[in-house]
C-alpha cells in the first residue's frame, strides 16, 4: 500500500491503535482498511458478498489463522 496516505490527528491515531490491539487486528492499517471497507459497502451496496468473503480472508490471514 505505498503511494497513498491519510493524515490521521496523533489522538485519534492512538485511539485507533487501541481499537486495533483489543479487536485482534495485527495492525492499526489493517483495522482502518476493514472499516473504510465496511462503511464503503454499507454506502455503495455493491459487491457485498465477494468483498465481505474477501475482507473475512484478510482478516483471518492478518490474525494468523490461514497463510
Amino acid at each position: 500500500m505505498l503511494g497513498n496516505r491519510i493524515k490521521l490527528d496523533d489522538e485519534l491515531f492512538e485511539k485507533i491503535k487501541k481499537c486495533s490491539e483489543i479487536a485482534g487486528y495485527s495492525s492499526p492499517d489493517e483495522f482502518v482498511v476493514h472499516a473504510l471497507e465496511k462503511e464503503v459497502t454499507a454506502i455503495l451496496g455493491t459487491g457485498a458478498d465477494s468483498d465481505d468473503e474477501e475482507a473475512v480472508r484478510k482478516r483471518l490471514k492478518g490474525l494468523g489463522y490461514i497463510e
